[in-house]
């Protein structure tokens, strides 16, 4: 009952009125303190010149602790800032005191005011030792009282450096976490076996299933800095196969006003375990290719268009044009942008497949920028529905190159995908076609035309984690269509700045595409994702294993047959070469299967798309007949 009182009173926050009151009431303490401690505890001095001289001591407190503002802190929190704070208003208050009794005995003043100046010393002695000690005597009393009666939550910190340190103090001085650090854990052999504040560091090999049984470990805190993402995982498999959650300490410059909080770290997701280091780019050139630009962004309200449009947003544009034909998603993105304050910024309904339209938006707002995220993209569904494939992939690609051409737009950066190499479906090869259409426009004179190329996007809308997500949220089973499937994968922020990048870089007729490190076996993803979430694979969640879907392959590449790359100044970036083509025949065939969309089947388009693209081959699909025919003529 007592603790419970305790508690309830402490979790006010103490008045700074109060706060600057019991410090100055410690001034006086320790001034008379010192008094007794110069007279060697003897009633050698005259205690009337004391009374008469408490009132200044206090008078002198008050300013001093008010000009460093020592009693705004909340004690609770108190750190070595706040204990710098203190020291320096003691050393005004001596400094103050020595100056008045130095002055009162050169103009012979009272003696009520002729303090000998040993007290002086003794006084700041005492004040720097007491008014420090008491912030943190009631900081650990409150750890104390706030805490609540249960058992805490014993976990490791993986890394025993500077990051691991400022880990294990966040921890630490978090009055209402839940944990208890058992331990350090560092790959360096020197440091295994000492202590830092008391607690242990051991090496990896020592922490077996008996270690946490013994000291009934919970949770795993890596606080590496610039960990390897193969050696994360290598991290990551060994202790969740050991039933223990693993969390990682965010990068520094995610933390807080530069310090970290113990609410960001967070459990390991499965972007952290990509198998590469995250790309980064930073290029002053785009702040002045955005500067003052009116920018326009198809396909706005999608995965990739929104970020782009939040990236964008970051710089100072003329005005943002917001352009897609999903009602809802669209709203969202507005809502969004209104609560995080974003100006000049222009929502548009509308569809890339209606030129009057998109012809009326570059009227009214004449772009500088485009880019062109608008696009079908799920492959089972396309391959059912060409027709529709390439009106929104080519068609509307074409209608706006075409405009962006007649309203003489600045630049042109449109959004591939690396199934547009050698495809084997009908999604890829309708962005390989647009592909073609614009490296036939490389030399036109008032528009550069820009194209980008990369893997999966890991969370975008239909992408494989979602849906692994949503299986594992119902038990299971996670579909994999195969075994050896590989996919290359980036986080949207890295393809939207890919997308940024090409726009400020590109001089017109350029492929850019990401060295995207190694591809990722799907079903090692799906096992990764299973333990991430706390469960084991086969036993509480199974993988079933579907078949390959129409037009999808086991591996996907980023370069063409005929293809390869030259460097750009960023080691993650390239230009990919591409074969040469006859751009009057690519074009003449693209324009004719686009006005005879309404009059030929299915299978008629396909046909028609295959001719302009050789290189796409239907796998698992019913198109494969198409190819037999080409073979056998």
């Amino acid at each position: 009952m007592f603790k419970k009182a305790v508690k309830k009173i402490l979790n006010k926050h103490s008045s700074k009125w109060l706060v600057l009151s019991i410090d100055v009431t410690l001034v006086l303490l320790t001034f008379t303190v010192s008094y007794i401690i110069r007279f060697n505890f003897q009633p050698d001095f005259d205690g009337l010149y004391l009374f008469y001289q408490l009132p200044i001591i206090a008078l002198i407190s008050i300013i001093s602790f008010l000009l460093i503002g020592s009693h705004k802190g909340i004690i609770r929190h108190t750190g070595l800032k706040d204990a710098n704070n203190i020291v320096i208003g003691v050393n005004i208050i001596a400094t103050l005191l020595i100056v008045i009794v130095l002055f009162g005995r050169k103009h012979s003043f009272n003696q009520v005011f002729n303090i000998p100046l040993s007290i002086i010393y003794i006084h700041y002695l005492l004040n720097i030792v007491i008014l420090v000690a008491s912030r943190f005597i009631f900081k650990e009393l409150y750890k104390y009282f706030i805490s609540d009666l249960k058992m805490s939550t014993n976990l490791l910190i993986y890394g025993a450096g500077n990051l691991g340190l400022t880990t294990y103090e966040a921890i630490k001085n978090d009055v209402h976490n839940k944990y208890k650090v058992v331990g350090f854990i560092d790959d360096n052999s020197s440091k295994s076996g000492k202590n830092i504040d008391m607690v242990k560091v051991y090496s990896f090999d020592q922490i077996d299933d008996e270690f946490i049984v013994k000291h009934n470990i919970k949770e795993i805190v890596i606080a590496i800095k610039s960990i390897q993402s193969g050696r994360l995982m290598e991290i990551t498999d060994s202790f969740i196969s050991k039933s223990l959650k693993v969390k990682i300490v965010p990068p520094v410059d995610k933390w807080i006003d530069g310090d970290l909080q113990v609410g960001q770290i967070k459990q390991v997701k499965i972007e952290d375990l990509l198998g590469r280091q995250p790309i980064d780019i930073d290029n002053p050139i785009l702040k002045k290719e955005m500067l003052d630009k009116v920018v326009l962004i198809t396909g706005a309200a999608g995965s990739i268009g929104s970020e782009i449009a939040r990236q964008v947003a970051t710089y100072d544009y003329k005005k943002l044009i917001l352009l897609d034909q999903a009602e809802s998603p669209l709203y969202d993105l507005q809502q969004e942008f209104k609560r995080n304050n974003r100006k000049n910024f222009i929502v548009i309904i509308g569809d890339v497949r209606d030129r009057k339209k998109i012809d009326q938006v570059f009227d009214d707002f004449k772009p500088d920028l485009v880019y062109h995220a608008a696009a079908y993209k799920h492959v089972p569904l396309m391959e059912n529905n060409p027709y529709q494939a390439v009106r929104a992939n080519v068609l509307g690609t074409m209608n706006v190159t075409d405009l962006a051409i007649k309203h003489k737009v600045g630049k042109f950066v449109m959004v591939s995908t690396d199934k547009a190499v050698n495809p084997t479906n009908v999604m890829g090869s309708t962005k390989r076609l647009a592909e073609l259409y614009i490296t036939c426009l490389k030399d036109n004179p008032s528009t550069k035309f820009i194209t980008t190329r990369f893997g999966n996007v890991l969370g975008s809308n239909g992408s494989v984690i979602p849906l692994f997500k949503k299986q594992i949220e119902v038990g299971g089973p996670l579909t994999v269509t195969h075994r050896e499937i590989t996919r290359y994968f980036m986080t949207i922020p890295e393809a939207c700045q890919l997308v940024l990048e090409a726009g400020s870089i590109g001089k017109g007729g350029e492929i850019f595409v990401f060295d995207m490190g190694q591809s990722i076996k799907i079903f090692d993803l799906a096992v990764n994702m299973i333990q991430l979430s706390g469960l084991k694979y086969p036993e509480d969640i199974d993988i079933k294993i579907v078949g390959l879907r129409p037009g999808e392959k086991i591996y996907e590449e980023l370069l063409g047959d005929g293809e390869n790359t030259t460097k750009t100044h960023h080691e993650k970036i390239m230009i990919a070469k591409v074969k040469d083509i006859d751009c009057d025949i690519i074009k003449s065939k693209i324009i004719d299967i686009c006005n005879s969309l309404e009059t030929i089947s299915k299978t008629e388009i396909v046909s028609k798309i295959k001719d302009i693209v050789p290189e796409y081959i239907s796998n698992n699909s019913e198109y494969e007949l198409l190819d037999k025919e080409i073979i056998n003529n």
